[in-house]
């Protein structure tokens, strides 16, 4: 009933584990950025469909995925390669019922820090739609796309993993950067646009009032500060241990390098004052 869609490029380090957590499914997709390592060979090893497609943005890319990849099964599983499938979720998605109303389905994620800790409390977005008929499902934003189901969306019990500091803090931070960068850029694009407070808490899609939440809160100042607050005393950081401190920080050092960035870029769209004679 369900086919397993992954992302890769340059993977051969994490796709192994990835691959062997959905050994019990008859139909794995790898969609390949063109890796230049043997992250295509080490799919094809282990039986996975290999399409190659060049990267432009994560909205393009699974919408590509959802509406031109040969699914052989009604349901697509979608994993990136630092991502597990433990056994508990394997055997909930194999107990799925066939006839099964709904257009998607949220599945819990546990990020885990890189000596292993599980960020049980830090996390900002525990929830994600990883489940989805392709028909019924689009993407939009280029960087921490946005999933817009047709239809209902339901949650499953069991989580799968994630490694985000499988290939160590240096590389965690090069692509935080970058996604600053697209980030900042959608901002200033965009001009802010206003948020309303009545979606973002009390909106019945969770979707929408976590867009809704980000455009109110791209509206504070100090948003750095905000952020590493809201995770230390909220979100109750402090209880996860030292990881927990340290995933906190590293998140305001996100946040602030889209301030950054955004101030780039208004400063680079002003026109040049004029010269005195």
């Amino acid at each position: 009933m369900i086919s397993v869609l992954i992302f890769t490029k340059n993977e051969q380090q994490d796709l192994p584990a990835c691959l062997a957590s959905v050994a019990w499914c008859d139909d794995v997709h790898v969609l390949d950025s063109f890796s230049t390592d043997r992250t295509v060979e080490l799919a094809r090893e282990a039986g996975a469909h290999v399409t190659r497609r060049p990267f432009d943005n994560w909205a393009a890319h699974q919408n590509f995925a959802a509406r031109e990849l040969p699914f052989k099964h009604p349901w697509v599983l979608h994993l990136d390669a630092d991502e597990r499938v433990p056994a508990a979720l394997a055997a909930e998605l194999r107990q799925l019922d066939p006839n099964d109303r709904h257009a998607a389905y949220r599945i819990r994620r546990r990020d885990y820090f890189f000596d292993g800790s599980w960020l049980k409390y830090v996390q900002v977005t525990p929830w994600y739609v990883r489940l989805f008929r392709p028909a019924r499902i689009r993407y939009e934003r280029l960087v921490h796309q946005v999933a817009v189901v047709d239809g209902e969306i339901g949650e499953l019990k069991e989580p799968f993993d994630h490694y985000p500091f499988s290939k160590g803090i240096g590389f965690w931070l090069e692509r935080h950067i970058r996604y600053a960068a697209v980030e900042a850029g959608m901002l200033v694009q965009t001009n802010r646009e206003p948020g309303s407070w009545k979606v973002a808490l009390f909106g019945g899609d969770f979707h929408q009032r976590r867009v809704h939440q980000k455009r109110l809160f791209y509206q504070m100042p100090c948003r750095p500060l905000v952020k590493f607050l809201y995770l230390l005393v909220w979100r109750r950081a402090f209880l996860d241990g030292r990881a927990g401190l340290a995933y906190a920080l590293l998140m305001a050092i996100y946040e602030y390098f889209i301030v950054l960035h955004t101030r780039e870029l208004q400063l680079t769209a002003k026109p040049a004052a004029p010269k005195a004679p």
